[in-house]
């Protein structure tokens, strides 16, 4: 039993079967999407189906996470972190206004993010040197290097766990960025409405962040905050240039540069807000484009390796089982 099987598996035209056989399922599998037909029609009933279920698992979702931040706040700071980074003095240290500014742009708000991520900087590089430490001398790690090289390691891992909280940072807000960035269009689209049909900026900031949710909780969010600093604050100014340095968008402080000089001025806020939602569809098109047009140069290498193999042997196959099978080789 174990010679058939290995002369089955050795057998050259059961191999090029196999071989076609897979290519074939490969080719059927990519090609299935475009057989499907169009399926918009079918996307656009389910998504009019749900649009009220999934605005009210929203809204409940943003207001757990809002009562969520609350007791957050009323919550007192890790005193052992707290009085770390106060006898160290970690924020002179390591902290500068670009620093307060990323902790902003990825949503960290107020005291305890910022105690937690100076003591996370101070305590990270002890921890990778150590873990590096005990991987080299205890566990045997590296027993070909010499000496210099397993200090010049674990110094090297201590230092990338310095600097691991300045990365988190940076990808938490690349992230909520891109996810603002997406969804702004549209809010500036339903704000447009809003305003137009008589509501105030703050009523229709209110009802975008509402209706928003469902596309970018972040956005949401930060207009939910917006809309509560300008009930508050002295001077609305303020709360518009602080929604531009949350965001950190450049297409976020247009819109907040001009609804300032509206209400400055007195000039219509809906003629502002048509002119930049309209730069706003263009630049994410653009953007779309982009990534289209540099899409053949990345698929050059996925179709020599996968797609240009078997192509091969569909076209190839038969002819080498008629010669295997004559004989010839």
């Amino acid at each position: 039993m174990t010679e058939q099987v290995v002369k089955a598996l050795t057998d050259p035209s059961f191999l090029i079967a196999l071989l076609v056989g897979i290519a074939v399922f490969a080719t059927i599998f990519t090609a299935l999407p475009a057989l499907g037909g169009n399926t918009l029609k079918s996307r656009m009933k389910s998504v009019a189906l749900e649009r009220d279920e999934l605005r009210a698992k929203q809204r409940m979702r943003l207001a757990a996470e809002a009562d969520r931040r609350r007791k957050g706040l009323r919550e007192e700071q890790s005193i052992g972190m707290r009085n770390i980074v106060e006898k160290l003095d970690l924020k002179r240290a390591l902290v500068d206004e670009n620093t307060l500014n990323k902790l902003k742009v990825a949503g960290f708000r107020g005291q305890n993010p910022l105690t937690k991520f100076l003591f996370f900087r101070l305590v990270l590089p002890f921890v990778g040197f150590i873990m590096a430490g005990v991987y080299i001398l205890v566990l045997g790690g590296l027993p070909d290097q010499p000496p210099f090289v397993k200090l010049f390691v674990c110094i090297l891992v201590a230092y990338a766990g310095f600097y691991a909280p300045i990365l988190y940072v940076n990808n938490r807000a690349t992230k909520r960025k891109q996810s603002i960035q997406m969804a702004w269009p549209d809010a500036l689209d339903l704000m447009l409405i809003c305003v137009e049909s008589g509501m105030s900026i703050e009523a229709a900031i209110r009802r975008v962040a509402d209706e928003i949710g469902t596309q970018s909780v972040e956005l949401a969010e930060e207009l939910i905050l917006t809309n509560a600093e300008l009930s508050y604050l002295q001077e609305r100014k303020q709360a518009y240039e602080n929604l531009a340095s949350r965001t950190g968008l450049e297409s976020v402080k247009s819109v907040s540069q001009a609804l300032v000089q509206a209400e400055r001025y007195g000039t219509p806020i809906a003629h502002a807000l048509r002119v930049l939602a309209s730069e706003s569809r263009d630049m994410r098109m653009n953007a779309a484009e982009k990534k289209a047009a540099a899409l053949p140069p990345k698929l050059t290498v996925p179709m020599i390796l996968f797609f240009l193999p078997v192509l091969f042997a569909v076209i190839l196959g038969p002819a080498g089982i008629q010669v295997s099978e004559r004989g010839i080789f």
